[in-house]
């Protein structure tokens, strides 16, 4: 007694009243948007962009042929970010690849095979490493979630099955192990695009410190989590980082974070 209501179930039940939620929205307003944590009554009209859809249904094959993530709005923006990178000088990297949706959305998107440049992709393949998670994200619950993410089947299980998913594109460099520790891999001189989804601050900041001198003047760099409710943590981190080189980090609806790297300033 004394002991409330078990973790999993209240889990279980903001996922079906947020369900129930977005039904009742697009029910009252039939052109609304509402999923992943998203209501708009705005247009969405990219969804039924052919280039979009032919992208998105890729990620989705990442993921085993069936969409349970409903991120298209995210990836709209994932896929904005990358176009505007790919006129810039510079690999690719994503840190935090899991199955690989988002990634793949883009080699798909932007014809990955005709470009004459390397996507680095980084993750341990097997979830959140424990070493790099800090006590005020472990209060949070980190920890739990990830262990909820692995028995869930949402983290990967091992890197044989994304690397099968990247064989089309020969020059996807998956790179295995936990960040910082394996950054000494990305052999990139210059990066047009950056992607952090590591749900963690320690290793998000690790990267982009280690990255943020090659990174192209413009180049942008997407982070996944920096709004997203629970990962206050990482919003700071991220925060603190771009406050010390004198620019901002743009907050997103879609609990992503936008920050583009500056031109060197005049001497």
């Amino acid at each position: 007694m004394g002991r409330g209501v078990p973790v999993n179930i209240l889990r279980f039940t903001k996922k079906a009243v947020a369900g129930a939620v977005y039904a009742l929205v697009r029910a009252a307003v039939p052109a609304s948007y509402a999923q992943d944590g998203l209501v708009s009554v705005h247009s969405h009209a990219f969804m039924n962009d052919p280039n979009f859809m032919r992208a998105y249904g890729r990620g989705v094959k990442a993921i085993g042929g069936v969409d349970t993530y409903q991120w298209h709005w995210r990836i709209h923006v994932g896929l904005w970010v990358a176009d505007v990178a790919s006129r810039l000088q510079g690999d690719f990297v994503e840190c935090g690849v899991n199955r690989g949706f988002l990634s793949s959305a883009i080699m798909e998107y932007l014809d990955w095979n005709s470009l004459d440049r390397d996507f680095y992709l980084l993750d341990t393949f097997a979830g959140v490493d424990p070493r790099f998670v800090s006590v005020r994200e472990r209060d949070a619950g980190a920890l739990r979630r990830n262990v909820d993410n692995i028995r869930s089947g949402f983290y990967v299980r091992g890197v044989d099955a994304v690397r099968a998913n990247f064989a089309e594109w020969p020059r996807a460099r998956i790179i295995e192990g936990s960040v910082p520790e394996t950054l000494s891999q990305v052999r990139a001189t210059r990066v047009a695009y950056l992607h952090l989804d590591m749900n963690s601050a320690l290793p998000e900041v690790a990267a982009l410190d280690n990255l943020w001198d090659r990174l192209a003047a413009g180049a942008p760099v997407l982070l996944d989590d920096y709004a997203y409710l629970g990962y206050t943590e990482q919003r700071l981190a991220m925060d603190d980082f771009a406050r010390a080189r004198g620019i901002t980090v743009c907050s997103l609806p879609t609990g992503q974070g936008l920050l583009i790297r500056p031109p060197p300033s005049p001497r």
